[in-house]
């Protein structure tokens, strides 16, 4: 008797289909986009749908569940790069906006101002007229300069310290930070807060939001209140 040894493929299940496999996998392709992968699964689905067993037809609703989360998910990305493009947008302003402030004067929220020529400016925001206290310490911390002023309310009220310490010593020119606090008529505790002004020296691009320098130290852009116009003298 003759023996022939045969060889036979598996025979497939009644009602199903293998799927070919694509040339390569959705999460290998660099820089495939959502879009791309929604259309292979709109492909698989229709090709899943088309070779279902008769007898045991799938579910439609889970595939058209999966079809409406996919799109949610593909939306959402659409958002999310829309979101992307205005965060851009909203630093590429605000680094525009930034450079235009170099060389002018502004009014920026803060403690510190660099005294020069013996001379430091704050400016100081009283909303009721107070008896105020000031206090005026050195970069090391060493308070150099107390006093007690009357302060009409006024939401830019000048004070000038000319680096004359209470015993007279005349201190040199560096920053100086003032603390101010106020009390009314009644007693009453008033808040001051303080100012400082200076000409933008240079921007700084590199951090988010951009820095501006004035009188060598660091502001953000939400801290300037007010760009002072420069006089110019006409012939």
């Amino acid at each position: 008797m003759t023996t022939t040894n045969a060889t036979t493929a598996p025979t497939p299940v009644s009602g199903t289909t293998d799927i070919p496999k694509s040339s390569g996998s959705l999460s290998s392709t660099t820089g495939s986009t959502l879009a791309g992968n929604f259309q292979t699964f709109l492909t698989l689905l229709t090709t899943q749908l088309q070779n279902q067993n008769p007898l045991d037809p799938l579910d439609t609703n889970q595939f058209t569940q999966q079809l409406v989360q996919f799109a949610g998910v593909e939306q959402q990305l659409k958002t999310n790069d829309s979101l992307s493009q205005l965060v851009t947008l909203q630093q590429t302003t605000q680094a525009t906006q930034a450079l235009g402030f170099v060389g002018k004067t502004a009014v920026v929220d803060g403690t510190t101002a660099t005294m020069s020529k013996s001379s430091a400016t704050w400016h100081l925001s009283v909303p009721s007229s107070a008896t105020v206290d000031i206090s005026i310490a050195n970069s090391a911390g060493q308070t150099v300069f107390t006093g007690k002023y009357t302060a009409g309310a006024g939401s830019d009220i000048p004070f000038t310290w000319n680096g004359q310490g209470n015993d007279g010593t005349q201190w040199p020119d560096g920053k100086y930070t003032i603390s101010a606090t106020g009390k009314d008529i009644a007693g009453n505790n008033v808040g001051i807060a303080a100012q400082v002004q200076g000409v933008v020296s240079s921007v700084d691009l590199t951090q988010s939001p951009p820095l501006l320098t004035i009188d060598g130290n660091s502001y953000t852009l939400s801290q300037v209140k007010t760009i002072v116009a420069t006089s110019s003298s006409g012939s």
